[in-house]
């Protein structure tokens, strides 16, 4: 991953802009982050309204910028809190549908450009999802920006009524791994040794245990792998609603699964594995795809949303809901060691495709300085 450059050319920037963060995106986050950390380094000045625990989380105040606690958007408060933090912005920019949100509220009756960056496509049945369509409506229309980070969200946008609707570049920010390219390989047998998988494969599976992950269809599918020796482990590293079901399933059925709940080393987990999964009904750009290409492991992943976009060649895509495509995928991809390795091979040079976090950067400035410097007269 590239470093972020040092300030542009043209001199330090005067923008002071606000980052608006709903604190429940771990992606997002990141991004906000990373790109705190370069447009500071061009001069800019960066508020970041985001819950406490999000800067304990993420350090955005080590990044440079300030920080200002606005409570979730259950609170009442958050908005009022939010609409003082952006008094004297020249640029809000909010990240995710909720924070966006909150951003067109707070900027109610002021001329201040708004930015949004769809990360995601927010998941809901019922009369949730009535009022999340909703919700996309008013911010798509009230923006003066879109920026979606796949292909498909950007369509989203603009069949929403977004005026300028734009595809992201958003980078992967910095490695979970430790401390260079030899600390993942000397850390593999500790972490398989943890988890439970010395002589067996091992199958990693990251993301919050929420019903569009499809873990129940990954569980389907480790039925028809009990019968393989060895008998390959499936982990899967994150938490939600659907614990106790999905562990109730593992139990009952005897599945060779294990849920070990949310986990800071998911980077070390991933490269000690031999696949990482991602049977998802609906991906943009997925942290989990990006960081298991960095580390050359092979993935099989649902053809859905932003994943062919992000991982082109570089993986086995399966239909979502398709059980069997799932089991059938792993199992050929354990018993082809050379199929494996191109995968890896392939993913590495997918990898290079990818923007940098300076290129992320560039790009959000331009977008930046194109909303808030004067026009020329005609």
């Amino acid at each position: 991953m590239s470093p972020v450059s040092s300030p542009a050319p043209h001199g330090p920037s005067s923008l002071r802009t606000v980052q608006v963060l709903g604190g429940g995106n771990a992606g997002s986050s990141a991004h906000v982050r990373s790109l705190t950390a370069g447009l500071v380094a061009r001069g800019v000045r960066v508020t970041v309204c985001a819950p406490s625990e999000a800067e304990r989380a993420y350090d955005f105040v080590g990044a440079g910028a300030d920080h200002v606690h606005v409570p979730r958007s259950s609170d009442p408060g958050s908005v009022s809190a939010l609409r003082a933090a952006c008094t004297d912005a020249d640029l809000v920019h909010a990240h995710g549908l909720h924070a966006s949100f909150r951003a067109v509220l707070a900027l109610s009756g002021r001329r201040t450009p708004l930015v949004v960056t769809w990360h995601n496509h927010a998941h809901a049945e019922g009369a949730r999802a009535h009022l999340l369509r909703l919700l996309e409506r008013r911010v798509a229309k009230a923006a003066t920006v879109v920026l979606g980070t796949s292909s498909d969200l950007v369509d989203r946008a603009r069949r929403t009524g977004a005026r300028d609707a734009r595809l992201a570049a958003v980078a992967l920010p910095g490695p979970r791994t430790p401390d260079g390219p030899e600390e993942p390989e000397r850390l593999r047998p500790k972490a398989r040794a943890e988890l439970g998988a010395i002589g067996r494969p091992l199958l990693m599976a990251v993301g919050s245990l929420d019903r569009h992950r499809g873990y129940d269809v990954l569980l389907d599918a480790s039925r028809a792998w009990r019968d393989l020796d060895p008998l390959p482990l499936v982990v899967i590293a994150g938490e939600g609603p659907l614990r106790a079901t999905l562990q109730g399933r593992i139990e009952n059925e005897g599945l060779p699964v294990r849920l070990i709940g949310r986990r800071d080393d998911v980077g070390e987990l991933l490269a000690a594995a031999d696949l990482a999964l991602l049977p998802s009904r609906w991906e943009s750009r997925s942290v989990l795809a990006q960081e298991a290409l960095h580390a050359r492991v092979p993935l099989v992943a649902t053809d859905v949303g932003g994943i062919p976009e992000l991982v082109g060649d570089a993986a086995e895509l399966v239909p979502y809901g398709d059980a069997g495509a799932l089991a059938d995928a792993v199992v050929r991809l354990l018993g082809d060691p050379e199929r494996c390795e191109t995968l890896r091979e392939r993913g590495v040079r997918q990898a290079t495709t990818w923007p940098t976090e300076d290129e992320t950067v560039a790009q959000v400035l331009s977008v930046y300085d194109e909303l808030t410097q004067p026009r020329p007269l005609s």
